[in-house]
């Protein structure tokens, strides 16, 4: 593509960046608007981003700038600097970023000061903890973004208290609920994950656990395990954890035992996780991004941490947060299952990705009217 035919430049780095921003591009295709995707490389296994990006029918980056890991302040850097020479070269006018990683921090530092606009997706989540890095990245990406697209209400509500101008607001939905609509079924025609663990449908519960605050804290990462052991030993459930790369490490470096009722697996793919986060019994979890998910797919959570920047998950008793004493897990995972699941999802309506583009005046979605979260 050359320079100057590129109205948006769409800067991502890890998976669930690519889940979440793969309607925003698939609504680019079908609206032909002119963009371009750059890939920082902040997760750094090629052949999961690869599969994820088989699975989705994406194009292959034009940008993947390799980065991999690092410090916080040295792999910002580092993306700062390379996403500015590809602005630079394409000048878009608009750059879009998802969520609240080093990737976002970056492609909104480097947009913000060249002549394009900035697009932050997912904007206004706040779980009030400023010891945690995604807090930081999404407050800082939020006030120097001049389009936020709030997934519900109530993130509107945070971003307006900041003193952030209502006109740079749009409440558009979730992006996720739109991936989630898109592959439900195909992830039910096509995984075999059920079989290949030996799961059955509705007779196991998820865990997911790859925050810093817990994986690298041997007590709170070891007390955690206790207790989705305990649960699963007294439901009767099984336990499958997909190990994340760094947490795997942690195990091995900090010699933690992993209790013999959670059943350790290889990170899944799209298609697979979600076939798991479809069909299990409860989810257990310390990400945003399961919390979001099991809620639209009508999955009891329990979310393994201290506070959420999810609360809309909470409000209509989808999730439950118990931090990591064994006690509270099993507390919480009790009364998960005991609640109805019939829910309503707070995130939207599967249209997100064409109220972003509308809001930013390149779209051809006119007739898509606002939503409420």
């Amino acid at each position: 593509m050359s320079a100057g035919d590129t109205a948006v430049t769409i800067v991502l780095g890890t998976r669930p960046e690519i889940i979440k921003l793969a309607p925003v591009i698939d609504a680019c295709e079908r609206y032909d608007v002119g963009y371009s995707v750059v890939h920082t490389g902040q997760h750094y296994s090629d052949e999961l981003d690869t599969v994820f990006f088989d699975q989705l029918e994406l194009p292959t980056p034009e940008h993947n700038l390799a980065i991999g890991s690092g410090s916080h302040s040295a792999q910002t850097g580092a993306m700062i600097s390379a996403i500015e020479s590809v602005l630079l070269d394409e000048a878009p006018d608009v750059v879009l970023v998802q969520g609240d990683t080093n990737s976002v921090l970056a492609g909104s530092v480097a947009a913000s000061k060249l002549d394009c606009e900035v697009g932050h997706v997912e904007a206004g989540l706040r779980s009030f903890d400023r010891s945690m890095p995604e807090e930081v990245n999404r407050v800082l990406a939020d006030h120097a973004a001049d389009y936020l697209f709030a997934p519900t209400d109530q993130a509107a509500q945070h971003l307006r208290r900041e003193g952030i101008p209502v006109e740079r607001i749009t409440v558009t939905g979730n992006t996720i609920v739109d991936a989630v609509t898109c592959y439900r079924d195909l992830a039910a025609e096509k995984s075999r994950v059920l079989d290949a663990h030996d799961l059955q449908v509705g007779e196991f519960c998820l865990l997911t656990a790859h925050r810093a605050e817990n994986v690298d804290d041997p007590e709170r990462f070891a007390s955690l395990l206790d207790g989705v052991a305990r649960f699963a030993a007294e439901s009767g459930l099984d336990a499958v954890y997909p190990v994340h790369p760094r947490a795997r490490e942690r195990i091995e470096a900090f010699e933690i035992d992993v209790p013999a009722e959670i059943q350790l697996v290889e990170p899944q793919d799209f298609l697979d996780f979600l076939r798991l986060e479809s069909t299990a019994r409860l989810a257990f979890t310390d990400s945003g991004g399961v919390q979001e998910e099991a809620c639209i797919l009508g999955t009891p959570c329990v979310t393994l941490r201290d506070n959420t920047e999810r609360p809309e998950t909470v409000a209509v008793d989808a999730n439950r947060i118990v931090g990591v004493d064994p006690a509270d897990i099993v507390a919480g995972a009790r009364e998960a299952l005991r609640a109805p699941t019939d829910w309503e999802n707070p995130f939207g309506d599967g249209r997100s990705a064409e109220r972003i583009l509308d809001a930013v005046g390149i779209g051809q979605a006119k007739s898509v009217e606002g939503v409420t979260g």
